[in-house]
């Protein structure tokens, strides 16, 4: 740190002022804010764990904590499975690999309150149309429970998040030596043999970062809620992100709403944390 040189400070001073004005300022007030009874403008006294304790016995803080864990643990797996499927399949040597990259990392461009309201569009106009013309009664009121509103939040997820876990794959995969595979399979291996034994160790570091990437998304997923349930019907559908936006500007309780946005942040913190240590370490075991 000594031999940095002043250009070197200089070159990361805007960075870190912005860090600084945007992260951990507003961090700090946050957390002050959490043990008042701040209503967004003013606080009158200090009520100390108060906040943090009340969330205990907030059933819509918890159902919502327990949906948004569901809706994690589905759409990590999902991810990527999918997104490491994709890659496979698109770093093939065929005519239209490059075109396939393409048209599946495209949903990945729209954003994300424009892609719940196109999801929502679909799955209340468009599914209902294809129930009644051929007699699939399951396509019917997707948005109107919490089992089917939850699959669709998932479907929307997936749709958007694949293609960019696709991208990530596809980079470690592409640096992975064709002469190692040659090689096994003039040894005789089979196509999952050398899938399990070459291939995966050699991504591993890929799985670390999509691992890393899906777990923190699926936490704090606001805008494709937002827009596509709104945390309906009777909020069962409510996720964490959506809650304590609600908690804050709905129910105009600031002061609560930061307690569950510091809980929050230290779940997906240690989470992404604990992640990341178990999987570098078995990227050495591999």
């Amino acid at each position: 740190m000594k031999n940095k040189s002043t250009s070197f400070w200089l070159f990361l001073a805007p960075t870190l002022m912005a860090l600084l004005l945007v992260v951990f300022i507003p961090a700090l007030v946050g957390l002050f804010y959490s043990f008042t009874n701040w209503d967004g403008l003013s606080f009158t006294n200090f009520v100390g764990w108060n906040n943090y304790l009340s969330l205990m016995s907030d059933k819509d803080f918890i159902s919502a904590f327990w949906f948004t864990v569901k809706f994690v643990v589905v759409t990590v797996i999902l991810l990527n499975v999918i997104g490491l499927g994709l890659a496979l399949l698109v770093t093939q040597k065929f005519k239209g690999n490059n075109f396939l990259k393409t048209v599946f990392f495209m949903p990945n461009l729209i954003g994300g309150l424009i892609l719940g309201f196109i999801w929502q569009f679909i799955f209340t106009e468009v599914f209902p149309a294809l129930a009644n013309n051929l007699g699939l009664n399951f396509l019917n009121g997707w948005l109107t429970n919490q089992a089917t509103g939850f699959w669709g939040l998932v479907i929307v997820t997936v749709w958007q998040m694949g293609g960019y876990i696709m991208i990530i794959y596809i980079a470690y995969l592409q640096n992975i030596p064709d002469e190692i595979i040659e090689a096994a399979k003039i040894d005789g291996a089979s196509a999952w043999q050398r899938f399990v034994n070459i291939t995966f160790p050699m991504i591993a570091p890929a799985f670390t970062v999509c691992m890393f990437l899906t777990l923190s998304n699926g936490f704090k997923i606001y805008d494709q809620n937002l827009s596509l349930t709104n945390g309906g019907p009777y909020k069962s559908t409510q996720m964490l992100a959506l809650n304590i936006v609600n908690t804050a500007y709905t129910e105009n309780d600031f002061a609560r709403a930061e307690a569950k946005a510091i809980i929050f942040f230290i779940i997906v913190a240690s989470i992404a944390l604990i992640q990341v240590y178990y999987n570098k370490k078995k990227e050495v075991d591999l």
